[in-house]
């Protein structure tokens, strides 16, 4: 059989294939080329920070040019060199070693720097490099891309909230007609959700560790006992950006991206929650759906107009949180000092991102075409006056009315009820007649309570 070469349709994953267009940013976050380009900014920055702080006699302060010459090679690092990374690669199959050997090779027109080459991965194991890469990775994606991507849908839904604050709803508890609402406070619900768990997210230290193979700087001890390696480790993963752990064995254990990605998930669950029930309005009829020019709905049935963005969003947030429900499970559990079991993990922290992005892209897309049909919410609160229940039998409570709960209860429940019927009983009633002329003037639609203060305020 013919290999078919990768492009967006011959991709294994629709996160590369099918939805390359949604993803291609991430590829700057998770990718391969991504990832050897952290090795390498962690190895040039350990050598710097050596030279400039650990005091090591062999390694004095770098020159100016000398410290040009290793940012340039970072700073102009492309996808040839990472190319390049994987060629040598193929020879060492190790990935990191291959890195160490680059820029190694990188160095040999730089006499000085090449004279220091040995200094390049000094005194480190793998783990030393591929922790603080991914821990890179994750918090320039946390900052740089989920948070403001996170921001955009909340923004969406908090302009929706307010717009429609004041919107009167029919509330469904068990499925069954319940006191109303207004479309806006229930947008508001979502979003003061989403900002907790935002909040949470954003809280997550990047953790880091560069203490050697079983976590006690043996080889640095070996070769520089006076040296106080504890506070240069410290030191160089806090200039990096990240806080540093201070006890791990050879690999850091992980535990933030647990962390992290649990936040995401909850996240992922709100939008999820939020998902199900617009896709019930619109089957309501309570939010419409602008037709698209050219869109099919169904293959046999021309009147449809399904929501289907929605619901694309509901099982890629349904991929991802499985994604990162392994992750979170997986990565804090290694057999003793190291197992190779998180390696091959790790290398998929992009396709829970992809498959996030994924969802939240097309939460937009849905957002953007769906509008309130107030006819029909104003029909269905109209065909609803049992909901005045409520606030008759508290106002009855409220003037020691006996039983007040168990005569709205024999009134309504399971009988058909309308404003003559609802306000046929409020004239019984032994309450104040300015009460009674209160109750009179209620209807489905009024009996909101603050609904549009708690919309407006998100």
């Amino acid at each position: 059989m013919t290999q078919l070469e990768l492009s967006s349709i011959t991709a294994l994953s629709p996160v590369d294939g099918r939805y390359a267009g949604k993803t291609a940013a991430l590829r700057d976050y998770f990718s391969e080329y991504a990832l050897i380009r952290e090795r390498l900014r962690v190895e040039i920055h350990w050598l710097v920070h050596l030279s400039d702080q650990a005091g090591i006699e062999e390694l004095p302060a770098l020159s100016a040019d000398d410290r040009s010459v290793l940012f340039q090679l970072l700073e102009n690092f492309s996808v040839e060199d990472a190319q390049a990374v994987k060629d040598i690669e193929a020879t060492t199959n190790h990935d990191v070693k291959a890195v160490e050997y680059f820029i190694k090779s990188k160095l040999e027109a730089h006499p000085a720097l090449y004279a220091k080459r040995e200094f390049v991965h000094f005194a480190c194991t793998s783990e030393d490099i591929n922790n603080l890469s991914y821990a890179l990775m994750l918090d320039s994606y946390r900052d740089s891309f989920l948070l403001p991507r996170c921001d955009d849908v909340i923004k969406q839904l908090s302009d929706w909230a307010k717009a429609t604050a004041s919107t009167p709803m029919l509330s469904r508890t068990h499925g069954q007609t319940a006191s109303p609402t207004t479309l806006g406070k229930e947008i508001a619900n979502v979003v003061h959700r989403l900002k907790l768990h935002r909040a949470h997210i954003a809280d997550v230290e990047m953790l880091g560790k560069i203490n050697g193979a079983v976590g006690n700087y043996n080889a640095h001890l070996a070769a520089y006992p006076e040296l106080d390696w504890q506070t240069i480790g410290k030191d160089f993963v806090e200039q990096l950006g990240l806080t540093h752990n201070s006890h791990t064995t050879q690999i850091e254990p992980h535990d933030y991206i647990a962390v992290l990605f649990d936040a995401l998930a909850r996240f992922n669950v709100t939008l999820l929650d939020m998902c199900r029930d617009i896709w019930g309005y619109i089957s309501l009829g309570y939010l419409q759906q602008k037709p698209v020019a050219g869109e099919v709905g169904s293959s046999t049935m021309p009147h449809k107009v399904n929501p289907i963005d929605f619901e694309n969003a509901e099982g890629n947030i349904g991929l991802a949180n499985a994604v990162f429900d392994h992750l979170s499970r997986k990565l804090p559990v290694s057999r003793w000092q190291r197992d190779l079991t998180d390696s091959t993990v790790l290398r998929n922290l992009g396709v829970g991102a992809g498959y996030t992005e994924i969802a939240m892209s097309s939460i937009l897309k849905g957002l953007g075409k769906i509008s309130v049909n107030e006819e029909v919410t104003a029909a269905d609160l109209d065909n609803a006056w049992e909901v005045l229940a409520e606030p008759i039998q508290t106002i009855m409570r409220r003037y020691d009315v006996p039983d007040a709960y168990e005569q709205l209860k024999a009134l309504t429940r399971g009988h058909a009820m309308n404003q003559e019927s609802i306000q046929a009983f409020i004239a019984t009633l032994a309450i104040p007649e300015s009460e009674k002329a209160r109750l009179m003037k209620m209807t489905p639609a009024e009996y909101t309570g603050c609904a549009d203060v708690l919309a407006n305020d998100v």
